[in-house]
């Protein structure tokens, strides 16, 4: 489609869902109000009809909407299914008379019994020939809904005595399956069953990969924009936390003091620099929802999101990595060749793009907020612990924390990064009694801190950023695992023993053809 198309088809969506007046108006969020209610349940709706899909299963829709809303609502979506053919099936708790109206079948469900299914004027002669007439002027939908709702189990005054819900409910189920209406539906469903399929349609979105990246990583700018305090106060945070670094350890000197005084610093950076990129973890759980409900219905694919949610966030990640990082590494005193500093920005950002990333990979295992925050603060605090600075390499204990969980930390590469990239090249005054004279920045990193020189510092970086991809196929095969897995366990849970041995011996697919509301 054209843009001109799309832009037409929304804008004839939000028309039919009585939204023209609200078209620029934010949705709402955490900073501001927004719609009201109803409207964005209408936007809910107007989400799920953009595309005009071939089956639209809505949950409530009129749920918020008062009763004027509600007619015009379910009628524009009655008008839609008869236009395009689509299927429209809607779950709503006590409609009103004139929605009811609307539907063309119905289906009463109770405690999982099928009480009745079929056109909505039979349902009424079902109940009156029980004994369950629904009374002059009063909506039939209430009366239905009362009679079978055993949750009070008050039953339904008859005569002199009242009868108990479940023997209602058992009378009526009883009464359906012995009527014609239910033989019906049954030569309809066995007519249906025995239809061969034509052929299938395209599986998922219609655009392709680079356009549902673009489309993602601009709607991932604007959101960034709108919530723009949260990403300010993340940037104000960071830069109040380096000029504390930059005047604590100002001016830092080239003594023997200043040794562990260097490495103090560069190790506090790696650390509790990157442990605050968890900060990203809220929105990133928002994130997930909403891409949990559009991956259901096919809008993108996973890899899509993943490219979208990496682009929008790195020019972020590198501006909190630059001034901030600036800030510290020139108040200290740190080498002075530019050179050295690009690279102390550049590993600063892929760490912190690490720890975003591992974060991601959390997210989708434990989509929780709280969870999600202590699950990844542990993560970090175990890669901390091993990184080569609290416990130096050669005393971590074996196994597990020298092999392998030292050189699975990202902490390791960070620290060696940044030692190689600071000492490399300097020499140190001895200002103590005895000893050399002076130490060479290359002894240092050999025999104080333990650091492999058997590669550059460069290859610490790009283990780095081998890490940042590695996390990020992490979580989009953790996605794809999940969809696979997740239909399945449902499907064979939800029966019993019994049960799902003859699905797994005689799975018979069905489909339907009838057009409801």
């Amino acid at each position: 489609m054209s843009i001109s198309e799309k832009k037409e088809r929304a804008e004839m969506t939000i028309r039919e869902m009585g939204l023209q007046d609200s078209m620029d108006t934010r949705i709402g969020g955490w900073s501001s109000k927004g719609l009201s209610g109803g409207q964005k349940r209408r936007v809910s709706i107007c989400i799920e009809l953009l595309t005009w899909p071939k089956l639209l299963f809505l949950d409530e829709p009129t749920s918020g909407l008062d009763s004027a809303a509600s007619y015009h609502v379910m009628n524009r979506i009655v008008k839609l299914a008869r236009q395009h053919r689509r299927t429209v099936i809607a779950s709503i708790h006590q409609p009103s008379s004139e929605v009811f109206e609307l539907f063309h079948n119905l289906y009463l469900l109770s405690s999982g019994k099928t009480v009745y299914f079929g056109p909505v004027s039979m349902a009424e002669m079902l109940f009156a020939t029980n004994g369950f007439p629904c009374p002059p002027l009063k909506n039939p939908s209430d009366h239905y809904l009362k009679t079978i709702n055993k949750d009070f189990d008050e039953g339904i005054e008859q005569g002199i005595g009242t009868n108990n819900t479940e023997e209602i409910i058992n009378t009526l189920v009883k009464s359906y399956k012995s009527s014609e209406i239910w033989k019906e539906v049954l030569h309809n469903v066995l007519k249906i069953s025995q239809q061969k399929g034509g052929p299938l349609e395209r599986k998922g979105s219609q655009a392709s990969f680079i356009t549902q990246s673009i489309v993602l990583t601009k709607r991932s700018f604007i959101n960034m924009h709108r919530d723009l305090g949260y990403y300010v106060l993340r940037f104000v945070m960071y830069c109040a936390l380096c000029l504390c670094i930059g005047t604590i350890f100002h001016d830092i000197g080239f003594s023997y003091n200043s040794i562990q005084a260097r490495g103090s610093m560069l190790s506090f950076v790696a650390s509790f620099l990157t442990f605050m990129a968890i900060g990203g973890f809220p929105s990133f759980v928002e994130d997930m929802k909403i891409f949990g409900r559009e991956r259901l219905n096919g809008h993108y694919g996973v890899g899509a999101f993943v490219l979208g949610n990496t682009i929008s966030s790195l020019p972020y990640l590198f501006l909190i990595s630059l001034i901030p990082g600036a800030l510290a590494y020139y108040l200290v005193g740190l080498q002075k060749n530019f050179g050295h500093f690009v690279y102390f920005v550049l590993l600063l950002f892929s760490s912190m793009t690490v720890v975003e990333s591992i974060m991601m990979t959390v997210a989708s295992i434990v989509p929780n907020y709280l969870m999600g925050i202590i699950t990844g603060a542990g993560i970090q605090g175990i890669m901390l612990l091993n990184g080569g600075f609290f416990r130096l390499p050669n005393d971590l204990p074996d196994p597990i924390w020298r092999y392998p969980v030292y050189y699975i930390a990202f902490h390791t590469y960070t620290n060696q990064g940044f030692y190689k990239n600071e000492y490399e090249g300097l020499s140190f005054t001895n200002d103590r009694a005895g000893g050399p004279p002076t130490i060479s920045g290359n002894e240092v990193l050999r025999s104080f801190w333990q650091v492999d020189m058997g590669y550059s510092k460069w290859v610490d970086l790009a283990i780095l950023v081998s890490m940042v991809v590695i996390y990020r196929l992490m979580f989009w095969g953790i996605i794809i695992s999940v969809e696979k897995v997740k239909p399945i366990l449902k499907y064979y849970m939800a029966a019993s023993p019994k049960q799902s041995s003859m699905i797994l011996e005689n799975p018979t697919p069905i489909s339907s053809q009838q057009e409801m509301v």
